[in-house]
This record gives structure tokens, C-alpha cells and sequence, in this order.
């Protein structure tokens, strides 16, 4: 019996040691963006080059033009937008990579709060939405 409670007590904590990942669409990212959850555009170089960035963005890759990504670096830069017990909105092309961010800060960065926008840039172009274009941070 307290075996089983122990078990149970473990599996409940590291249930509530996650953080939340919300899927959001593009009016629900102009919403938290305008209350001022910071939102960090994970594309690379050359996708911020091609179609521009959501002005207010942070840009700050997650996967190289590779597919190669180094979780433990990326999460010291993202610290400097957002803390852990900050909420904050990635977006990528497509969703599929913020997706795969997202999951990482919930699951292993402590990150309470984390929106994903689920259909990314690509949805955000294709409702008519405006994309300023990316200066690099000298």
C-alpha cells in the first residue's frame, strides 16, 4: 500500500513538473503578443531573409539549416526573452519545429507557460497578415 503511494505521489509530481503547451492561432498570437508575451520566431537566417519576420519577434533559431539543433545553448538565449515562470510564443514555418521547441521547454526547461502557433508563418502570411523585414542585432 504505501508502495503504491509513493508511486502514485512520484507520478503526480512529475505530472505537475510539466509545463503547459497551448496551440494558438494567429488572432490568439496578435492577442498575448499586444499584452506582452514576448514571441520568438525559431526559423533560421534565411527563412527571416525570405519572407520577413512579425515585427515585435525574436528571432533565435531552435534547428539549423541542417535539422541540427543544441537544446542547452538555444535555452540560455531564449532565457534572455523569457524566463521559466514567463510565458512566451514560439512560432516557426509550419508549427512542426516550435512544436518540437515547445515540447522541450515544458518538458525539460521548466517552462510553465509556452503557446505554440500551431499552423506558424504560414498561416499567419496566408490570412494577409503583415511581416516586417529581419535586420540582423549588430
Amino acid at each position: 500500500m504505501i508502495k503504491h503511494l509513493a508511486l502514485a505521489l512520484i507520478w503526480f509530481f512529475a505530472l505537475a513538473a510539466n509545463g503547459e503547451v497551448i496551440d494558438i492561432d494567429s488572432a490568439e498570437l496578435t492577442r498575448l503578443q499586444a499584452s506582452g508575451v514576448p514571441l520568438v520566431d525559431i526559423r533560421t537566417e534565411g527563412e527571416w531573409k525570405t519572407t520577413g519576420v512579425i515585427a515585435g519577434s525574436r528571432p533565435l533559431t531552435y534547428f539549423d539549416e541542417n535539422g541540427q539543433s543544441n537544446p542547452p545553448q538555444w535555452l540560455e538565449k531564449l532565457k534572455t526573452v523569457a524566463k521559466p515562470d514567463q510565458p512566451v510564443i514560439l512560432i516557426c514555418r509550419s508549427g512542426k519545429r516550435s512544436s518540437a521547441a515547445t515540447q522541450f521547454l515544458s518538458e525539460k526547461a521548466g517552462y510553465k507557460t509556452v503557446y505554440n502557433v500551431s499552423k506558424g508563418l504560414n498561416a499567419w502570411v496566408g490570412e494577409g497578415r503583415q511581416t516586417v523585414p529581419f535586420v540582423p542585432a549588430k
